[in-house]
């Protein structure tokens, strides 16, 4: 599992953790400051240097075929997926090759908007429903995708 971890909500990561420390899969948290984490042997940090999309191009360049990648970032998304892994976001959508072109060309309508200066708000803060949404997501990926474990 890689965890693009720089903006990953903290009930986020705890869900991650317990996943991890359940089924015994490898975690890679990746972000350009440090964080806590538990101690547990399948559990990691990478830290990258400070800049745009650091973290996203570690994770690009270090993925395999069946890994799993949590992020809200979808340029990240597609990518990875196009490099044959399965992808959610921190609220529990499953990212697929079938709607992870509708999510780009939104991302970048929506950032054509802010360049030109429309305030186009950030995302609406996470929800108990969102959390649970997303634990519901990673427990189900993982049981049907990840050998059964």
């Amino acid at each position: 599992i890689w965890v693009d971890a720089d903006a990953c909500p903290v009930p986020i990561k705890e869900i991650i953790f317990r996943a991890a420390t359940r089924t015994g899969l490898d975690t890679v948290l990746v972000a350009n400051h440090t964080m806590k984490l538990p101690k547990n042997k399948n559990i990691a940090f990478k830290l990258v240097g400070s800049g745009f999309d650091k973290a996203d191009d570690f994770i690009e360049q270090s993925v395999q075929v069946g890994d799993l990648v949590i992020t809200n970032d979808i340029p990240l998304a597609s990518d990875t997926i196009d490099k044959g892994c399965l992808v959610i976001s921190t609220k529990g959508e499953l990212f697929t090759k079938d709607n992870i072109k509708e999510r780009l060309n939104m991302r970048d309508f929506m950032d054509s908007l802010r360049t030109s200066g429309v305030n186009t708000g950030g995302p609406p803060p996470l929800s108990k429903s969102d959390i649970k949404t997303f634990a519901d997501s990673l427990d189900r990926t993982i049981t049907q995708n990840m050998n059964g474990v």
